[in-house]
């Protein structure tokens, strides 16, 4: 791949211009073994850092020094918002308000039981 900038770039707004080295990189799924799965997900997690950067680090790539802000991610699909909205008796448009009650749910989940 080429570091060249190309015509597109210009039309960019400046904010934006630096992402274009990373939008052009593949994201690239290994299948293996759940057991090997599991390790790198571990020691990842034990290292503090992403399973990604974990691949990363055992293949010798460079790795972003910044750290990462700590966040989880899950697809949510219309569906979804609709049987969340239902749950919590909202409209699946107030999709803010579903995300602040879906985060205190998943806080109370991970408190530690007494």
């Amino acid at each position: 791949m080429s570091d060249k900038k190309t015509e597109n770039d210009d039309k960019l707004p400046p904010k934006w211009r630096g992402a274009t080295k990373a939008i052009k990189a593949t994201q690239v799924a290994f299948d293996m073994d759940e057991a090997i799965q599991y390790e790198i997900r571990r020691q990842a997690l034990e290292d503090g850092i992403s399973p990604s950067d974990q691949i990363r680090h055992i293949l010798g790539l460079p790795c972003s020094r910044r750290p990462k802000r700590p966040r989880l991610t899950v697809s949510l699909s219309p569906d979804d918002y609709q049987l969340l909205a239902d749950k919590y008796d909202l409209s699946p448009e107030q999709q803010l308000e579903i995300k602040k009650i879906v985060v205190e749910e998943l806080t109370q989940f991970a408190k530690p039981k007494k």
